[in-house]
């Protein structure tokens, strides 16, 4: 008994020693299957992209290199839907930008008040966006719709909100501001309440003024955290499908036509995988090279803050 004891002591550590070799390969392996998981789907739009492929035509399918790329590159509709994607874009990273920094500033001050109003704030950001979309277009409904009757009560009467394509846009931004400046708020907040104080104390001693304080100290300092909001959600407008979608279908006739929305009707409208695979991989060309562009300047920035270059 007493040397069975001893064996099993000798052997334990033998025993814990062997997983411990493998734990840096078991850890790596749910990296391993997201990788796959998102690599898959991707090379496969990749492929159908450089075919002829239509589901009503099952039959006709077949490799057409890049063809598909040059009948988007030689339509204007396609240029139409990259205009309407990029105003999309800017319009509304430009005006959460501003609103989330201007809401940040003024709950910078770590107070009781200021932390219970930044919570409540993020409420929107809770909202699933399809939702969102659903719910203003109950309140812009020209019937019954309180932002409808705000509307008119301030002389805008008959405004038709997303049923017209000169509002239409004005509309889906306006939801779009109301979800997603919440997620610039907070990420701006937190760097803003990261800074180190002893410049703004400097500052302070030396009477400098406030817009001064905050275009020479405060706003290059923040740089880091503006590129990554604004990388965050330039991504992810180019990628808009739901708001877009639950508000107007792309509509009225074209005037709402998005990356996404683009690449859905293709497929499930008009069945033609070949094209609406061609549209996603031009989607994911230009959301990678402004990753890239805003990646870069960020460790350049980076690197200047820490005197390196």
């Amino acid at each position: 008994m007493n040397d069975a004891v001893a064996t099993a002591g000798k052997l334990a550590p033998e025993t814990f020693r062997a997983p411990r070799n493998r734990l840096p390969y078991l850890l790596s392996l749910p990296a391993l299957f997201v990788c796959i998981w998102i690599l898959v789907p991707f090379f496969t739009a990749v492929w159908y992209s450089l075919e002829h492929y239509n589901m009503s035509f099952p039959a006709g399918r077949s490799f057409a290199w890049f063809a598909n790329y040059i009948d988007l590159f030689t339509d204007p509709a396609f240029w139409h839907t990259v205009a309407v994607s990029l105003i999309y874009v800017g319009g509304s990273v430009a005006f959460e930008l501003m609103l989330g920094l201007g809401i940040a500033m003024l709950l910078r001050e770590r107070t009781l008040i200021n932390n219970a109003i930044a919570v409540a704030l993020l409420l929107p950001l809770m909202v699933a966006p399809v939702i969102a979309s659903l719910i203003w277009k109950l309140m812009t409904n020209p019937d019954f719709g309180v932002y409808a009757w705000m509307a008119s009560e301030l002389g805008f009467r008959h405004f038709r909100w997303a049923s017209d394509p000169s509002t239409a846009m004005f509309t889906v931004v306006l939801i779009d501001i109301w979800v997603n400046t919440p997620f610039i708020m907070i990420l701006l907040l937190a760097g803003l309440r990261s800074l180190p104080s002893q410049p703004f104390e400097a500052a302070a001693l030396d009477d400098v003024p406030g817009y001064l304080v905050f275009w020479r100290i405060t706003l290059p300092m923040l740089m880091p955290y503006i590129l990554t909001a604004t990388l965050f959600r330039m991504l992810l407008a180019l990628q808009e499908f739901a708001i877009v979608y639950g508000m107007t279908q792309g509509g009225p006739g074209n005037a709402l036509m998005v990356f996404q929305v683009d690449a859905y009707n293709e497929f499930y409208q008009n069945m033609n995988v070949g094209r609406s695979a061609a549209v996603l991989v031009i989607l994911w060309a230009i959301t990678f090279v402004l990753s890239k562009l805003f990646v870069n300047q960020w460790y350049r920035l980076r690197a200047r803050n820490r005197g390196e270059i």
